[in-house]
């Protein structure tokens, strides 16, 4: 993908602009690496990562009538890991030390998240039609550009017959 040494571009520029940023990443929506500065860590884990701590983001802002997804900031005792929408295809992941000004990673993490947006936008091109909204649901599950944190959710369904009981064995009420 041509796009990826113009987000791996946007990735160093940011480091150049927080300097206490240890790691960045961009993904797909999906757990895919677009690009990646972030030594000492497995970009593939991280962007699967992502993926998961995104839909659970996105479940918990629309249950609590928050809106679409936007950004997520987790603190840990020895740093910061947030996550920004990057348009309604990808996201951008930092990891910061303890010491960075958290008001500048978010300041720089969305400058960089909507740059980066574009640039995978503009990958997509006009033939993949236009892309939804982040606050708007997809209308195709399987369309690779649907909003933020709108993955397919398979709920398990109990079996349409009820299971005969073995002999000698107990019978549990479903």
């Amino acid at each position: 993908m041509a796009v990826e040494s113009d987000v791996l571009d946007e990735l160093h520029r940011m480091r150049n602009r927080v300097p206490q940023l240890t790691g960045s990443l961009a993904a797909t929506v999906d757990g895919l690496v677009l690009a990646h500065d972030a030594p000492g860590t497995e970009p593939e884990g991280l962007a699967a990562l992502t993926a998961a701590a995104l839909g659970v983001a996105h479940r918990m802002a629309e249950a609590t009538a928050r809106g679409g997804f936007r950004e997520l900031l987790l603190r840990g005792t020895d740093g910061y890991v947030a996550t920004y929408a990057a348009g309604p295809a990808a996201v951008l992941t930092l990891l910061a030390d303890g010491r960075v000004n958290v008001g500048r990673l978010h300041l720089e993490g969305r400058r960089s998240g909507a740059r980066i947006g574009e640039l995978v936008a503009a990958q997509l091109g006009p033939e993949r039609g236009p892309v939804p909204a982040a606050d708007q649901p997809a209308t195709h599950p399987a369309d690779t550009a649907r909003a933020i944190g709108t993955l397919p959710v398979r709920t398990p369904q109990r079996p349409a017959h009820q299971p005969a009981p073995q002999a000698g064995g107990h019978h549990r009420p479903i």
